[in-house]
């Protein structure tokens, strides 16, 4: 069995993107593709992942979890969604570390499915613009808890990847920035369903929509319903023209609340994302979705 596993992050419409999934479920388990919901695996995923930090699953954790997500229903490809599978955001950042459980959580949920061929979805996200919300969710914001001997700028989502492709290197995984999400949407959720990249899903938009007027959207779509061939490439540089011309302001607009930061800071931890990118691109394993 194929197990996908979205985690997350938190803060990079990962709802959204496992709701667009899920709109097209009908048409994916005809072909041995489930998405359950996720009420129905959440807790009990937790629980387990939660457990095995004291002991290890029994033979049979397996087969139990399964019985409970699938319900008896014969399945090629299943897609689990939960930005917890890392933790809370309470305990995203600890010491200074990016989700320092990730690696160790991923792997017991290896562990939980030996025999399966596990395939991890990340979003990820400019840490300026996404450390100010971890430490607004802190269970813990004293600096000895939240930051130890470090600082934002040793932040790095690298070091949480290679950590992760060391504890499970047999699993593959794709990574996408967030903020390229509106121009990939689509693409992630046809690689996330196992799909072609030229297949018409449902949900394709779901973003777009929040992010761009009922005009501009309609007008969009319109343009892409009478440019069926149009090249992935002229697809993208069409909705970045529709979003130019479109966009709702305030759905784009970031705020980095975090005390004591200057412009001049988040623009330096911004320029380290960016550095940081091309890191991850270069991890062995790694596949990188890209406009």
């Amino acid at each position: 069995m194929q197990l996908v596993l979205h985690t997350g992050a938190h803060f990079t419409e990962h709802e959204r993107l496992i709701k667009t999934v899920l709109r097209n479920k009908e048409t994916l388990a005809k072909r041995g593709v489930i998405v359950p919901g996720p009420h129905s695996y959440r807790s009990i995923v937790r629980d387990t992942l939660n457990a095995m930090h004291k002991s290890p699953a029994s033979p049979q954790a397996r087969e139990v979890l399964l019985d409970v997500i699938l319900d008896g229903t014969p399945a090629q490809r299943v897609i689990l969604s939960d930005a917890n599978f890392f933790r809370t955001p309470g305990t995203a950042i600890q010491k200074g570390v990016l989700y320092p459980a990730a690696a160790m959580r991923l792997r017991h949920m290896a562990e939980l499915f030996p025999q399966d061929d596990v395939e991890i979805f990340l979003a990820i996200r400019n840490p300026a613009a996404l450390i100010p919300l971890f430490h607004d969710h802190a269970v813990n914001r004293e600096p000895a808890a939240f930051w130890a001997d470090r600082q934002a700028e040793d932040i790095r989502w690298s070091d949480t990847i290679e950590n992760i492709r060391a504890a499970v290197p047999d699993a593959a995984m794709t990574v996408w920035c967030a903020e390229d999400s509106p121009l990939l949407w689509g693409k992630v959720a046809r690689a996330m369903m196992g799909t072609d990249p030229r297949e018409e899903i449902n949900g394709e938009f779901d973003l777009i929509e929040r992010i761009m007027t009922e005009e501009g959207t309609g007008r969009l779509r319109d343009y892409i319903k009478t440019h069926p061939e149009m090249p992935e490439m002229q697809k993208h540089r069409a909705i970045e023209a529709f979003l130019a011309k479109f966009a709702l302001p305030e759905e784009l607009e970031e705020e980095a609340d975090m005390p004591g930061w200057s412009e001049d800071r988040i623009d330096s931890l911004t320029a380290l994302y960016d550095e940081d990118v091309e890191l991850v691109k270069q991890i062995p394993g790694i596949t990188f979705l890209t406009p």
